[in-house]
Parts: C-alpha cells; structure tokens; sequence
C-alpha cells in the first residue's frame, strides 16, 4: 500500500493521490516530499485499469510532518470548472500546523490555491465544497476558509456533528448539522419525561454560509431523528412558492436507511452492517436510483428503491467505492476497490458493476456472445429489407410533396382568380367536376402515372354557382370571423407593413397550411390587386416566450438523459425558464408582412384581408379530410395622414427594468426582423460573460409581456435588436439575435467576441427549406440502404469469384452441355457427380464468414448512415 493513498474518480477515470520520498542528493540538506497523482482510465478490451499520466507536486519537507487529509471534486468558482481538490497538513515540531489546498488541472499541473495556519489540528467533520472552501468542527463550533477571503471564519452557532454539506437552490452553500435544543422560557425541564429529553435534546438547523442565514431543520427531517442520524445525502432540492422541498436519504446509528420527502419519512431500510458512516447515490442505465453505504468496518452495501426500500448487494473488505461511468456508456457504474495484501498494485482488485448488465471484475475472463456467420448473414438481410421498405416509403414521401406543391400551386392560381372576381363584384364562375377530372386524366397519360386526387374543383364547396348559394357562403364567412377571429391588428415598421390576425387555439388546431392574402379594395386596372406578402405564424407567450418562427435546429433530443440530483442551475437566475408548448391568451397570430412605399402611392387605401387554409372536421383529422375556406377577417386603412401622426408606429419604451410595449408590437418586431441563431460552446470556463455583456454593454432589458426575449436600447445601428439566450448547460449555449439587417448582427458580433474568452466556438446554426430537406432525406435514405449492401455483400461476391474462377476449367473441356444419359450405370455416375458438385457450390455460397475488423468496419459505416437519416428526417 503506498503512503498516504487516496482515490478520487473524476469524469469516468480513477486518480490515485500518494505521498512518496525522493532520493536524497548528496550535498544537499533539504528534505522533499513529493505528491504523486496517476491518472487511470478502464480499458474495456483488457477488462483492466490503464495509467493514461502522471504527475508530481514536490514540497520541502525538512521539519514538517507531511499528511493527506482528504480529496474531493468542487468548483473553482473563478471559471465554473469542477476541479479534483486535495487538501494537504504540514504539522511542525511546535505544534504549529499549516494546511494546504491544491488544485489539480487537466494537465497534470497542481495548483495551491490558498493556505492557513492553525494551532490545533483538523479532526471533526472536514469538508471540501465549491470555491474551493474548507470547512471544519472543533470545540462544537463550526469554522471554514474559501480561496475568495483566505481568511478562517468562524458560524456564530454551537454545534456536535456535521452530517451534510452542499448546494440548495437559492441559498448557495449550505451545512446541515446537529445542535442542542433551544427551550424557550415556557417550558420547563422537568416536564419532560427521560425519553423525550433523548429525543428533544437535539435538533437540526441548516446554515447558509453566503448568506450567514440559519434555514429550519424541519425542512429536512424531524427533530426526534437528531440523535441517530449519522450522515445525509440530499437527492433533490428546489423552490415552490418560496417553500424548500428536500428529498434525502440518511443512515443511522441504528443500522438503517431512511427515505425523507419533505421532512416526512417514506420509507426505512435495515442495513446488514454496523456503523454506517456515509451514503451516495448513483444512476444506473436503467434509470434505477441506488444508495451506496460504506460502512466503518470496511464493509459496502446498495439500496435498491423501487416500491421499497430494499438491500440489493452487499461487499466485504472494500477500502474504497466511487460511483462515475467508467466504461463510458452515459449512465454511472459502482467501482469497488477491494483491499489485497498480496499485490502492490492500488487496482489489482476490483469490480464494476451496475447490478444490471455492467457487471465486471479483475481476473475474469468474460467472453463476449460472437453471432455466427449465418446469424450475421440473416441480420444483414432483414435490415437491407427494412432500408428497402424506409427507402420506398421516402420515395413515396417524395412524391407526395411534389404533388402537394404543384396543388399549392394551382390553388394559388384559382385563389387570385377567384379574389379578383370577389373585389370586382363579379359571379366566381368554379370550374365543372367533370372537366377537371378530364384534365387530370390527360395529365396523368401524359405523365405515365397514376391519377392522384387533388381536390381542385372549388374553393368553397362542390355546389351550383347561384347567388343564393354565394350569399349563404358569405353569411357562414361572417359567422367563423365573429367567433374564431379574435382580433385584426396592423402595425408600421420602418418601410414594411405588418398586418396580424390572431385566432383563437380552437380554431387554429382545425387549420393548416394557413396564410393571409391583402387584396386592395379598389378597380386598378394597371396593377393586381392582390398585394404580394410574406406569411409567418407566431404565438407569444405573456409569462414565458414560445415563438415558433422558423427555428434553427441543433441535434435531436438525446434518447437517454441522466437524472440531475441537485437541480440547481446558477444561469437561471439572470434570464427565466421557456416554455416552449404554453400560452396563457390561448391564441395564434397569422402575420403578413408586405412594403409600405407602394401603397403609400395611392395616399388612401382600403385593404381586405383574408385567410386561407384547409379546415378539418376536428382537430386531430387527417389531412385527406380537410376542406378549403377563405374567411374574410375584415379591413385595413391606411394613410399618409395616419402613418405621420404615428397611428400605427411601434411603441417600446423602457420602465425600469423592463422594456414596455404589447404583444402586437413585439410581434411587429420579431416578424420584419430578420432571425440568425448561434451556438456558443466554451471549454474552459463558463458561459457567465454572455449575461453580463447582455445586461451591461447592450443594456437590454427583457420584455413585460415576454420575459426571454429581451430588447437592445443601446444608441446607434443595434438600437431594437431582439436578443433571446438560451443555455443547454454551463458550457453551451444558443443566442438568437432578431436584427434589421447584416450590418446590425456584425456589430452584435464583433462585440460579442470581445469579451468571450479565446477559446469559446461560435458557430452560425442553419436550417434548410423543406424541399432541399426532403431531398436530402431521400438521398440519406438511399445512401443508408447502399451503405449496408455494399458492406454485407462485399465479401459474398468475393467468395462466388473464386467460386468461378474455380469452375472454369470445368467449362473448358466440354463447352455444349451434354444431359447425361440415365439408362447406363455411367451416365447415372455422371449425373450423381454432378449434383453433388452443385450441392458443394450451393453450400460454400451460403456458408461465407466474415471476420471481426470487416463487421466492425461495415457496423460503423452503417451507423453512421443511419446517424445522418435520423438528423435529417428530423429537421424535415
């Protein structure tokens, strides 16, 4: 066993932390010691622990008595980063002892982070936590140092035990501990039986040293547990309605393990060992949540908790267990080191497992399920069969989009056709069922496909052109704008109108392929009346914003997440959670956008806006029975009169802050902008300046109406960007900028990356139209398909060349096949001969094997095939 040794597990490998004695040199009198850390990493083809590198921290050590008193992963609140942290003691011959905190960074390089001098020694409770801060008990009080004060600090209360320390959303640090009870005045000593003094003795108090606030124990567990409970792990913790909700577990001196959910006790579990003295958690692949005890007799066992609190396993003479992934399959694994006298190496012995299918351990031999040759052969052929049926089913996707928009097409033809007969006065004259089906026919022989239904033989309804019918069709119009239009809008910004029509969720669920047409309500002869326009459809949430304009994708959503046990997220704090789904008006806006210099060639104009789309029966029809409508949402006016005294001018003006204005106005904004996202990814420290240079430089303040979007009133160009972040995790984010043109998002940038550190990676996230994606998706589908044939048959036409190669001397000698005859004994021979050459032929065809490095090779490539099919069907 080597000096001092200690291990840690850190992002899936292992660091053993040891103390070791240079060789002295001659004519030297100072004595060093040097600490050594190896960094070692599981090899799945080995099945063993590999050292990855190596580092050493060398002290002088002359009259110092050098010790390693614990290790721990923390946060060096500098960069965010979590950071191995090792906690040394120098104790002189004076009884003066001097600890020191290091740092310990990717490149093997130890970093002191602070040191203090004490005259006792550290013994009670010592606990490492973000800072790095150190935290200790002795002479039941409770003091700690951080690498931002340096400085010891002691809590003004009386304590006997420490049994957690961590982060609480909202409070910070925070130390759980054990007090003696406060009686108040009232009550007297002697009322209490002996019983209730054990239990009502003591009780528990939470500490937030940021804040030097005390939080109420009761929160975390009942006070009559104070006594027997030894250590805690807190599982979850988070603010409802400012009320802290807690879930933990804790051992006891009882030698059990207790649920807690809001101060309450759901549950208990009896542990097969004595004297448990602390508990973690791991994540298995399964989502299953196990408590990990470690005993103080060197014994581990886990907890399993399903419907009940149950001991799953149990080890025996374990000298340390560490829960991280180290086989690298995304979810964590218990790594059990076992105590071996007999070998020198720290990880001779151990064990991996997440009592599921990881299950591992030194010096076994696990041999792997290899497929035979005919099972591969039989797994190749039914996934070129299932690629054959996903690539028939995108053709045929394909083909459906093609058809869908030369239908689009027509319709649009007829729309304006009919449009213009409606503002003229003029009887719509819909064309005959018959003569439509005639043109399709025509069209299909020519095309040399089958006929497809299209529909297209009115607008309305398949009924006479009569004036009754017209006025009844104007009447049923009238009615869905009385209940499903909620409100026509029209908003001037710079030289775009901006016309909306918000619809209420009922009726917009019935839609699809919705859009807004602007028709001038006046006889030009020399131009169209009808006003050509850009469409886009938003909701806008009051409380949280969900905008759906065409939003740039990343990557899809991971099939597996790990369960986050601290819920806490410090970014939050600056800029609110989305939600993407919820609205609290219940309704959707259709918008319009179209120039405004035109119409302002007219002076005076009258506008009539429609609505087209296709109208289920309910909301979750398919799209075979829908039917098209045009509703008339009503009109617009619009003048220079009106446009100069700011009638229809956006108003967003800044009240503290937040920036004022309604939805109309914002969605003003956001639909004449034009959108760019990018994705920020840092690897060496936090994404905390995107904040701050949002809030401080571009001095932006979020929306009243939207809190996530957030308004630039910096003066120049980038006056009115819309700004919108959005954090994956710490290190990644995606800031979308809503900005008038490519000149206002250089500037945006190029201030930006001024105060981004150097190592940060922006990169601009694209998104396709739907005609480039569904091409792109038939071509992934093709090459997925290509991809697995070429790799599963590569080997098979191989074997049947060498197969001819071998039958051609055969062919040679006779060229004109001869039936042999089967009246003689020979010509039976010759027949006999010749089918079992066959029946060999036939057999090595269907035999073939393929080695390990060819299946690998053709698994890859079809993985990764399969990889960019999924991508692209899901951005389609």
């Amino acid at each position: 066993m080597l000096l001092g040794e200690q291990f840690l597990s850190y992002n899936g490998e292992v660091l053993l932390f040891w103390l070791s004695n240079p060789k002295r040199v001659e004519g030297t009198a100072d004595k060093t010691m040097n600490l050594c850390v190896r960094r070692m990493a599981f090899n799945r083809d080995t099945k063993l622990f590999v050292q990855k590198s190596s580092g050493v921290f060398s002290m002088r050590a002359s009259h110092f008595k050098i010790e390693i008193i614990c290790c721990s992963c923390t946060t060096d609140s500098r960069t965010g980063i979590i950071l191995p942290c090792i906690l040394m003691k120098k104790q002189k011959h004076n009884n003066v002892v001097k600890y020191l905190l290091l740092l310990l960074h990717s490149s093997n390089q130890f970093e002191q982070s602070f040191h203090f001098k004490l005259d006792y020694e550290l013994k009670e409770d010592i606990r490492l936590f973000t800072g790095p801060s150190v935290l200790w008990r002795h002479a039941n009080k409770l003091f700690y140092i951080s690498a931002n004060t340096c400085t010891v600090l002691s809590a003004p209360i009386q304590l006997s035990s420490v049994v957690w320390t961590g982060e609480i959303e909202d409070e910070g640090a925070v130390v759980l501990g054990v007090k003696n009870a406060c009686l108040s005045e009232s009550e007297d000593e002697d009322e209490f039986s002996t019983s209730d003094r054990a239990i009502w003795g003591t009780e528990f108090f939470g500490y937030a040293i940021e804040t030097q606030k005390m939080l109420s124990g009761t929160c975390f567990m009942p006070h009559a547990y104070s006594k027997v409970v030894s250590s805690v792990y807190i599982c979850k913790n988070e603010t409802l309605k400012k009320q802290l909700r807690i879930s933990l577990v804790a051992v006891t001196h009882k030698n059990q393990l207790i649920w807690f959910q809001d101060g309450l006790p759901k549950g208990v579990c009896e542990l097969p060992y004595e004297k448990p003295c602390s508990v973690k958690t791991a994540v298995t692949s399964t989502n299953d949540l196990l408590f990990v005890v470690s005993f103080a007799s060197g014994n581990v066992c886990v907890v399993q908790r399903r419907d009940s609190l149950q001991v799953a396993s149990k080890w025996q003479k374990v000298k340390s267990v560490l829960v991280d992934d180290f086989i690298g399959s995304g979810s964590e694994q218990l790594l059990l080191l076992f105590k071996d006298d007999s070998s020198t190496d720290a990880l001779s012995t151990f064990e991996i497992t997440d009592l599921g299918k990881v299950n591992c351990a030194s010096g076994i031999n696990y041999k792997h399920n290899v497929p035979t040759a005919e099972g591969l052969q039989e797994n190749g052929l039914l996934t070129v069969q299932a690629l054959e049926k996903r690539l028939q089913a995108g053709f045929t996707s394909v083909r459906e989009l093609q058809q869908h928009l030369g239908l689009k097409k027509r319709v649009i033809l007829q729309s304006c056709r009919a449009l213009l007969d409606l503002v003229e006065g003029r009887t719509h004259v819909l064309p005959a069922a018959k003569e439509v089906i005639r043109k399709r026919e025509y069209r299909s022989l020519l095309n040399s496909a089958e006929p497809f239904v299209e529909g297209l033989v009115s607008l309305w309804d398949d009924v006479e052109n009569t004036p009754h019918s017209l006025s009844k069709e104007t009447s049923s119009l009238s009615e869905v704008q009385e209940h499903f239009v909620k409100k026509l809008w029209q908003r001037v910004v710079g030289d775009n109108l901006v016309v909306g029509v918000e619809l209420t969720e009922l009726f917009y669920l019935s839609l699809s392929d919705v859009s807004l047409s602007l028709v001038m309500d006046r006889d030009f002869s020399l131009i169209s009346p009808v006003i050509k326009c850009r469409n886009k459809i938003m909701k806008l949430n009051k409380a949280f914003s969900a905008l759906s304009v065409s939003s740039s994708q990343i990557e899809p959503p991971p099939k597996k997440m790990k369960m986050d046990l601290h819920s806490k997220n410090d970014l939050r704090k600056t800029f609110p959670k989305r939600y993407s789904g919820v609205q609290l008006d219940g309704a959707r806006t259709v918008i319009a956008v179209t120039d405004l210099s035109p119409l302002l060639a007219f002076h005076r104009v009258c506008c009539v806006v429609l609505l087209h789309a296709k109208k289920h029966k309910h909301w979750d029809d398919s799209s075979q029975e829908s039917k098209k409508i045009a509703v008339l949402c009503g009109k617009i006016f619009l003048s220079l009169e009106d446009i100069s005294n700011g009638k229809y001018s956006v108003k967003l003006l800044r009240d503290n802050s937040y920036c004022t204005g309604s939805v109309e106005d914002i969605l003003a904004v956001l639909a004449v902008s034009v959108r760019f996202s990018f994705q920020i990814v840092s690897s060496d420290c936090t994404l905390t300046p995107v904040n701050s240079w949002l809030l401080g430089e571009m001095e932006c303040t979020p929306f009243k109406e939207c809190h996530d979007n957030i308004l630039c009133h910096k003066a120049g160009n980038v006056y009115g960007t819309v700004f919108n972040w959005t954090l994956k995790n710490p290190f990644e984010g995606v800031l979308t900028l809503f900005c008038r043109n490519l000149t206002v998002l250089f500037q945006c940038l190029h201030s930006l990356t001024r105060v981004l550190p150097p190592s940060c990676d922006v990169k601009l996230l694209r998104s396709g139209s739907k005609g480039v994606l569904t091409e792109q998706f038939a071509l992934a589908l093709e090459k997925e398909m290509l991809t697995s044939r070429s790799s599963l048959f590569s080997k098979e036409s191989k074997a049947e060349n060498s197969l001819i190669g071998r039958s051609e001397p055969s062919k040679k000698i006779s060229d004109v096949p001869v039936a042999p005859s089967l009246d003689s004994e020979e010509g039976v021979r010759e027949f006999r001969k010749k089918h079992q050459n066959e029946r060999e032929e036939c057999v090595l065809r269907m035999n073939q094997t393929m080695n390990g490095a060819l299946y690998r090779e053709a698994a890859l490539k079809t993985a990764a095939a399969q990889l960019s099919t999924d991508m692209t069907a899901w951005r389609l």
